[in-house]
């Protein structure tokens, strides 16, 4: 566990969310101040976000990723084969 209480493993999870949603607003026609009004989050947060000084809340990247067209999903990770 990490002092924050997160394990790395949530912590790497987390950060490939948080790059994918980067991705798309990247990749959007739209510009950061309509993504953010669009998503209902604060212009400042998205711009935190971009350049990767902070996370969002779990509402924070559920209504971003709606926004952009997106589905989170969590699911079984695969297992490794033992040999």
């Amino acid at each position: 566990m990490l002092p924050n209480g997160n394990s790395p493993a949530m912590m790497g999870a987390m950060s490939r969310v948080l790059d994918q949603l980067r991705k798309a607003v990247e990749a959007s026609d739209e510009n950061q101040c309509r993504i953010a009004r669009g998503a209902n989050i604060a212009r400042s947060q998205l711009s935190r976000l971009m350049r990767g000084e902070r996370g969002l809340s779990i509402e924070g990247i559920e209504r971003l990723a709606e926004y952009l067209g997106l589905e989170i999903t969590i699911r079984p990770k695969r297992r490794r084969k033992r040999r």
